[in-house]
């Protein structure tokens, strides 16, 4: 794996975390966006996240500049055709998601394409592409940079060589790989995004204020962080497609997203990248 080129679709949030542990491998990594802007926007934060790094004495002046060195971005969608894997991490859609894939699987037949889905089967995924047997998950936490868990996901028609080959790539990013099943939600979500869900039903019944719960949580719990602060980070609008996956998948009422989330989805209350969710942001 030392000499190979990874490709990142999507430059968000979570493109950008991806991104930056690549480069800070060692490894080279092509970052692709459809919007020359939002390229930018990401080549700077990542920059300023190899700062922090460096400020901490966890990388030193010259890593960081050999990692930008590492660094390439574009907009041009064949740039990804010599890469040797691709992880996407496009937003949270079926229908964004299975064009992708089947489009890199003509671009590509050798890469192995892996998805950053935080819910979406990867079976149905695989089923689009010409060689399925390339095709896994890897499902990584935000902020990528700092938490060590990477999701494997095995669709039906994964391979265990494309298994092994991303387990090798997780463990050259510092990660952890834990193998998980294509089941809606995989292990992490099924169990944490119904948490927030069940939060988002206090706060919606007057039983408790958001800071209330995130305290107790807190507290009570040993959580570091509050499941409606986390919600915030995550992203509003993640969840709630999270929870209509699980609802989707399997049939279950448990998994019925919460109206309140859904109205503030609505009226764009998102939480950190909008500024305002359960919690108000400047």
């Amino acid at each position: 794996m030392s000499h190979s080129r990874i490709g990142v679709v999507g430059a968000g949030t979570m493109g950008q975390g991806i991104a930056q542990v690549v480069a800070t491998s060692g490894l080279e990594v092509r970052l692709y966006d459809v919007a020359d802007g939002q390229l930018s926007r990401a080549r700077e934060h990542i920059g300023q996240g190899l700062d922090k790094l460096v400020a901490k004495e966890r990388l030193s002046g010259g890593e960081r500049d050999e990692a930008l060195e590492r660094l390439d971005t574009t907009s041009k969608f064949e740039a990804l055709g010599d890469c040797d894997i691709i992880i996407e991490a496009a937003p949270e859609s079926a229908e964004i998601k299975e064009r992708l894939f089947r489009d890199l699987g003509q671009l590509s037949r050798d890469a192995i394409l892996a998805s950053n889905t935080s819910s979406l089967s990867l079976t149905r995924l695989a089923s689009v592409c010409e060689r399925p047997e390339r095709v896994v998950g890897m499902h990584f936490f935000n902020p990528v940079p700092v938490l060590k868990l990477v999701e494997v996901i095995r669709a039906e028609q994964t391979s265990d060589e494309t298994v092994g080959k991303v387990e090798q790539l997780a463990e050259q990013m510092g990660k952890t790989a834990v193998p998980i099943a294509d089941s809606p939600g995989f292990a992490v979500n099924r169990l944490l995004v119904p948490m927030i869900n069940e939060a988002a039903f206090l706060v919606q019944e007057n039983a408790a204020t958001p800071e209330a719960i995130d305290q107790a949580m807190k507290l009570g719990a040993a959580h570091p962080m509050g499941p409606l602060a986390l919600a915030d980070l995550i992203g509003l609008d993640v969840c709630l497609s999270i929870m209509e996956v699980l609802q989707e998948g399997f049939g279950d009422p448990k998994y019925r997203p919460c109206p309140l989330l859904r109205r503030m989805v609505a009226a764009g209350y998102l939480g950190r990248k909008s500024g305002r969710g359960f919690h108000v942001y400047q």
